[in-house]
């Protein structure tokens, strides 16, 4: 019976405890912030946010993609042919002797680690202040930061198939003429 009474008076405190702190705080101001429209953090200066890769100064050089430990760097790289025009120009102004035609940072897999930042030699890869990620769908978090289209890519290809072609059959009369 002492049990039966013990349960119907925390039936009843129960709620009045919740009542008590609902009443004190139902009249005081709001604390929740708009997010994201008007919220702008303090973030410390050592924060790891997002990554972005300066094209200009990326060489090709694939250190940032090996030193990655969840292997979120993806890069294809072509030879520069040293006949084609319309090569890409470093920071420098020299032509690029590797073109970059694939540079992928998956963020869904990145631990922000900052590995990659430390292994490119040329400063290619730094931070950025941007720290939202929020997104629906996981294939939107696969950042595509080179500056070829697939059809450059393809007629870039081609110059290169052509220049090898080229070289090849001039390696082959340098050889027999040698031979002679």
């Amino acid at each position: 019976m002492l049990k039966y009474l013990k349960d119907i008076y925390k039936g009843i405190i129960t709620p009045l405890q919740g009542m008590k702190i609902t009443s004190r705080y139902i009249f005081t101001s709001r604390v929740t912030r708009k997010y994201p429209e008007a919220y702008t953090p303090v973030l410390p200066k050592v924060e790891r946010n997002r990554l972005d890769v300066n094209m200009t100064k990326c060489t090709g050089c694939q250190l940032c993609a090996k030193n990655c430990p969840t292997k979120s760097i993806s890069i294809d790289t072509l030879k520069a042919v040293p006949t084609d025009k319309n090569v890409p120009t470093d920071e420098n102004g020299k032509q690029k002797k590797l073109l970059v035609t694939k540079f992928n940072i998956d963020f869904g897999t990145c631990c922000f680690c900052a590995l990659c930042e430390e292994a490119c030699n040329f400063d290619a890869i730094y931070r950025t202040a941007e720290f939202d990620y929020s997104d629906y769908y996981r294939k939107n978090l696969n950042y595509h930061f080179s500056n070829f289209t697939p059809e450059q890519i393809e007629e870039k290809k081609n110059i290169l198939i052509k220049y090898n072609a080229e070289q090849k059959i001039i390696a082959e009369q340098k050889t027999k003429t040698e031979n002679k």
